[in-house]
């Protein structure tokens, strides 16, 4: 989201400016009291005159002060005149008043007399009675006339009823009037509608109307609309106009938004006010910004103010509440209570919570009852507890339901699950398909894979064509690259390869690299390859310092290696020492050369 500057400090999510002083809005106000008050004495002389229309106006400006006693004379004379918005008015007052009987007869004279306020009234009124037909009648006929209240109504009722498309036209009818909880909520039967749909093409096009709609409603106010608006330009990367319907949202009060805010605020880097805002959305009991606020404080060290705000994500309702305070005592040693709030989020479902809690009973030694929660958090989609089911049956050589939990695993993307389904089909003899599933672990990280793959690839070369050393290099095969990758994330018979596929092009000093990484890393093929590589390039003294390494590790060659030395330099006793050793580590054919060059030496030493 660019620097990591303080967001508040850059202005980057600042209103626009050009809004009213205090001191204008104040003389605005005063303007508007003396401009009302001089039109209500222009109305009050002209309903001395005996101006119907002056009644009906001046009854409707008393109903908005709450002056009802005033307003219920002058409506009731605009009425019995014939005027149907004085109708509707005293409709009002009467409903205001408690008599819904009596103001339900002025609205229909109202209505039928053509009023669209009155027809949306009176259709509220039968819907709050129960009478759905007669509602869904009069809200129809507000509608019709334009009504934007009477569409939203209808629209409402069409919903509640299932009439889906009835109830788009209606809604869609108020949006476009300018109803900002119509288009919220035009824009969420989208918003499903995108998500929902088979058709890319077709979900696509819900998609952009729905933001279209969720723009407008945010536009006019409405707080959660912008912050649905926020979360789709935030899920497109456009953070800094995210940030501010986020900002908007939150300052109408919208504490998913304050909460979301702060999530961006921490990822530009201005902890600081990521957590004024996490507050902010905590206090009014947003469990996921409690939960930001108990991992701010853990981060910091600050355990006890951590397990309050984990206590009071749980207390809103927030199962990762518990579930944090599981991992904060885990982390502390207490065991016994990380057990509890585990327990307590795994009951609620919560199956990251089930998947730790099968940890440490297994941890425990309670295999039996670990199994049960595993298998609740795989059902339930976790990933790592498919994974560690197929560990627990693996343990048992029961192999078939291993296999099953761990495809289950790998088809959601588990790297180490994809290793050992891909090795499963390796002992199968069904390459292809190891082939895939390795492809899926190395790509994901997995070393062993990307070894493994390299190797499958190595049996299916052609044979190259011998190079001395020092010979130009030629180009890298797709498994030498699987090679080196794995050999650059510390695999040491990887290494080994590596170095032995470049000694085969004649890279010497490439060939070094690798096999010095891997000896120094305890690969014993490594440092006697090393060896090798040394004597060739004329450094024995430093061969035999890393073939005694490959020896004293357990590899039969360069004990070997060491017995040929020793006996060239002289030293009998000493090569004789190493052939014995060659001959008990082999292999075969080690062994028996071994064998004769002990013999020999030997015989040299009693002559």
């Amino acid at each position: 989201m660019g620097d990591m500057a303080n967001l508040f400090g850059t202005g980057r999510f600042a209103q626009p400016s050009g809004q009213p002083s205090d001191q204008e809005e104040a003389a605005d106000e005063a303007q508007e009291a003396a401009d009302e008050a001089a039109e209500e004495v222009r109305l009050r002389l002209a309903v001395d005159g005996g101006d119907v229309e002056a009644m009906s106006v001046l009854g409707a400006m008393l109903l908005r002060r709450g002056d009802f006693d005033g307003a219920e004379s002058h409506l009731r004379a605009a009425t019995a005149a014939g005027d149907r918005a004085a109708a509707n008015n005293l409709g009002v007052l009467l409903h205001q008043r408690g008599y819904a009987d009596e103001a339900a007869g002025w609205w229909r004279i109202a209505a039928v007399a053509g009023s669209a306020a009155a027809a949306h009234a009176l259709g509220r009124h039968f819907r709050e009675r129960g009478d759905e037909p007669a509602a869904e009648y009069w809200l129809c006929q507000s509608a019709e006339q334009g009504h934007v209240l009477g569409a939203y109504a209808l629209a409402d009722l069409l919903e509640h009823r299932g009439d889906d498309t009835g109830s788009e036209r209606w809604m869609r009818a108020a949006a476009e009037r300018g109803h900002r909880e119509a288009a919220y909520r035009l824009a969420r039967t989208l918003d499903r509608r995108a998500g929902q749909d088979g058709d890319d093409e077709a979900a696509a096009r819900a998609a952009d109307e729905a933001e279209q709609w969720y723009r407008q409603a945010a536009a006019r106010g409405h707080r959660r609309g912008a912050l649905h608006l926020g979360t789709i330009l935030e899920k497109r990367g456009e953070l800094k106009e995210a940030g501010r319907w986020y900002l908007t949202s939150a300052k109408d009060g919208e504490a998913r938004a304050a909460c979301a805010l702060g999530f961006l605020l921490r990822d530009a880097g201005d902890t600081e006010s990521a957590a004024v805002w996490w507050l902010r959305a905590a206090q009014d009991g947003d469990g996921n910004a409690a939960n930001a606020l108990g991992a701010l404080h853990a981060e910091r060290g600050e355990t006890q103010t951590a397990e309050r705000w984990y206590r009071a994500a749980m207390d809103a309702g927030d199962d990762n509440g518990a579930y944090n305070l599981g991992l904060l005592c885990a982390e502390q040693g207490r065991t016994t209570q990380a057990e509890q709030w585990y327990r307590r989020a795994a009951y609620a479902g919560h199956r990251e919570a089930s998947n730790a809690l099968a940890i440490l009973l297994l941890r425990a030694g309670d295999e039996s009852g670990a199994e049960p929660w595993f298998s609740r958090a795989a059902e339930a989609g976790s990933v790592d507890a498919a994974f560690n089911l197929g560990i627990l049956h693996a343990g048992r050589s029961e192999e078939r339901a291993a296999l099953r939990w761990y495809e289950r695993a790998a088809a959601a993307g588990h790297t180490e699950a994809a290793l050992q389904v891909g090795m499963a089909r390796l002992r199968a003899g069904n390459e292809r398909e190891a082939e895939r599933f390795l492809r899926c672990a190395a790509g994901g990280g997995s070393a062993e894979a990307a070894y493994r793959l390299a190797t499958v690839l190595d049996a299916r070369r052609p044979p190259a064509p011998a190079h001395e050393l020092g010979e130009p290099t030629q180009e890298k095969s797709e498994c030498e690259e699987w090679y080196e990758r794995a050999a650059s994330q510390g695999h040491r018979r990887a290494q080994v390869r590596v170095g032995m596929l470049a000694a085969a092009r004649g890279d010497v000093v490439e060939a070094a690299r690798w096999y010095r990484e891997a000896a120094e890393a305890g690969s014993r093929n490594g440092a006697f390859n090393l060896g090798l590589l040394l004597a060739r390039e004329g450094s024995e003294p430093e061969a035999v310092v890393w073939w005694r390494r490959a020896a004293d590790a357990g590899h039969g060659r360069a004990a070997l290696r060491l017995a040929l030395v020793f006996a060239r330099r002289g030293e009998l006793a000493e090569g004789q020492r190493w052939a014995d050793l060659a001959v008990s580590l082999g292999p075969v054919e080690v062994g028996e050369r071994a064998a004769r060059l002990r013999d020999a030496l030997r015989q040299e030493l009693s002559a």
